[in-house]
């Protein structure tokens, strides 16, 4: 943070939280120079609570909803910050952490939220669970991808492409999660070739 800046500006300063994919506004919270340097260290954006008195990452108390710090923009009086960050679930606290954004009520389901459903079913043997079934049956994963890859191809009718291709991706993620690949990591890999 600039030293000239954060001394003029002593207070912690009001920060907008947009998702750096879909530009939405996720969330407003505080920023000090402390939860700053937090956030660009660990790369999950930290705030500073002016009623606690203390400083707190997002996600880290409850939910495991983390904002993942990718970029910090100044507004033009350099008294406000704007953080761009992937949000990993939902980002409200409200309805039991299932809001997208503290400035809508809907549930917003991202490829993030499929991601976190499948990882918790690795992590938790839940019974009647199809995921878990196909987490422990590598070659039913694969069955599954190629006859849902086969049925989108096929398809004509765009209502079912979507549904056939929805059922791909979810497999696909499956799959990812059974081999420790994530949605991260694609990204990442699909980044290095946009550079190319």
């Amino acid at each position: 943070m600039r030293k000239n800046v954060r001394a003029q500006n002593p207070e912690p300063l009001p920060t907008i939280i947009q998702d750096i994919n879909t530009k939405e506004v996720l969330m407003l919270g505080y920023s000090n120079n402390e939860s700053i340097k937090i956030t660009k260290k660990t790369g999950k954006v930290t705030f500073f609570s002016r009623s606690r008195n203390k400083l707190w990452t997002k996600g880290a108390e409850k939910s495991g909803n983390f904002l993942m710090y990718k970029k910090m923009l100044w507004d033009c009086d350099q008294d406000a910050l704007l953080i761009l960050a992937d949000p990993v679930g939902p980002t409200c606290h409200k309805n039991n952490f299932k809001n997208y954004s503290c400035f809508q009520k809907n549930t917003r389901f991202t490829l993030q939220s499929l991601e976190k459903i499948i990882q918790d079913r690795k992590n938790n043997n839940i019974k009647n669970s199809y995921t878990r079934k196909l987490l422990n049956n590598t070659q039913l994963i694969k069955r599954k991808i190629l006859e849902e890859a086969s049925e989108t191809i096929l398809e004509n009718n765009k209502k079912r492409i979507i549904e056939e291709s929805s059922d791909l991706i979810y497999h696909l993620m499956v799959y990812l999660a059974k081999k420790n690949i994530s949605l991260t990591d694609m990204e990442n890999e699909l980044n290095k070739r946009n550079k190319l």
